[in-house]
């Protein structure tokens, strides 16, 4: 039994562990009956058929996936309750890269759809303590706008997190305490890859107020990976290296001006090095200092709303600001063609439009999406170019079909013209 299979095993024996030793276990039978009675299944299909053109790549990359997301997740037993959730990736078209860091198909460009049969979720969940939730276990985290911590919910197999996380409301008010340590960060490689887990130390703060105008976030994230042994990986992907502290604030909010709503979002945030990251040297003490700032405004008329957004990662000329754990696929366009930020940092200006049609025929929404962003370096005024996004999504009961698009134009040569095509099926019971 590999190693990751023996790590998933432990995982579902310890949940079922803390889940038998709760208080009141063989007082009765009729919390645990009771609790088996409410569960609810998790149904969660997916098929995708993804095309890339990157180049100066001569093959395009062709990808058919069927994600599929099963399990289950019982009532509360001494208000404790147990999630079990597989994920299981099937590939039926097989024209693409899946692991950047495999030296496989490299006639082909990324999709980072490999084949995969795992644990997805494996988590308890207790209220025993007023105003608070604690989850422990394999989880699903996604924190604010999910530009730091996030699921990366777009790819078929996303990111959870062994983690204990506590989340609190002294009172029940408008202050919230949101507290996490994890220990490995499941990635969307999957188990089998060189740079599928991300073990070490991760401390996740987030402290937030809700002001009738929006809500103010203070948080710290404290990351300390370890590296993976033995070296399989090039330098660059080295975990290590993204071994970061991130301190920031962030408000957002909306507010309704007569027949328009009024939205807006502003965050800051900077970063150091943190742990055994090897690129801070007595050479390079400030190797690792970078910012981030975003600034977002919308405005919204009955069914239609336009987006418009400044988001800046610092670059000092030796790294980028660095957001390993987030949601990627949300920011900087969808062809993500900025996964790692430059060494002279990003600066992405972009325009966002969306409709949303409610009982179009049929269907229960249509909803259009337009945005268009601009690329620039935040360092040197490097013009790294600009990229058009476009997506139609339809929803019929649990059924969406997805069509969606994404077009990267180069002004450097570090980033060459990229195409991607998407059309999917998701079901969700």
């Amino acid at each position: 039994m590999s190693s990751a299979k023996k790590n998933n095993l432990k995982l579902w024996l310890a949940c079922a562990a803390v889940l038998g030793s709760s208080p009141g276990f063989g007082q009765g039978m009729s919390p645990i009956a009771g609790a088996l009675g409410e569960w609810k299944p998790i149904v969660d299909v997916r098929v995708r058929y993804e095309a890339v053109d990157q180049d100066p790549l001569v093959e395009d990359a062709e990808a058919g996936t069927v994600r599929a997301r099963l399990g289950a997740e019982t009532g509360k037993a001494w208000n404790t309750s147990l999630l079990i959730e597989g994920e299981f990736v099937t590939p039926f078209i097989t024209d693409y890269r899946d692991d950047p860091a495999v030296l496989k198909n490299t006639q082909f460009p990324v999709v980072p759809d490999a084949e995969a049969y795992e644990v997805n979720r494996a988590q308890i969940v207790n209220t025993s303590i007023a105003n608070t939730t604690v989850t422990f276990g394999r989880q699903r985290i996604n924190i604010d706008d999910q530009r730091f911590i996030g699921n990366v919910g777009w790819r078929q197999n996303e990111q959870t997190f062994d983690a204990l996380r506590i989340v609190n409301r002294p009172g029940g008010g408008n202050f919230t305490i949101d507290a996490t340590y994890s220990n490995r960060a499941n990635r969307i490689f999957g188990d089998d890859s060189p740079q599928g887990d991300y073990k070490g130390d991760l401390f996740l703060g987030n402290l937030a107020y809700q002001f009738r105008v929006g809500k103010l976030t203070g948080f710290g994230y404290f990351l300390d990976f370890d590296p993976i042994l033995p070296p399989t990986l090039g330098a660059a992907l080295n975990p290590a290296r993204v071994s970061t502290q991130t301190l920031g604030v962030r408000f957002a909010g909306e507010k309704p001006l007569s027949r328009f709503k009024l939205g807006y979002a502003a965050s800051y945030a900077m970063q150091d090095d943190f742990g055994d990251n090897p690129l801070a040297t007595a050479a390079l003490p400030d190797a690792l200092e970078n910012d981030y700032f975003l600034g977002e405004l919308s405005v919204t008329y009955k069914q239609f709303s336009l987006l418009l957004g400044d988001e800046v990662l610092g670059g000092n000329g030796v790294t980028g600001f660095s957001t390993p754990l987030a949601t990627l696929h949300k920011f900087q366009g969808w062809v993500d063609k900025f996964l790692t930020t430059p060494a002279n940092g990003l600066e992405d200006r972009y325009a966002t439009f969306t409709t949303v049609l409610k009982g179009v025929g049929p269907l229960d929404t249509l909803t259009f999406v337009a945005a268009y962003h601009d690329y620039q370096s935040e360092r040197l005024n490097i013009d790294y170019g600009s990229e058009i996004n476009a997506s139609i999504a339809a929803k019929w009961t649990r059924f969406t079909g997805t069509l969606k698009y994404g077009d990267y134009s180069e002004d450097n040569v570090a980033y060459r013209d990229t195409q991607k095509l998407w059309v999917q099926v998701d079901f969700v019971w």
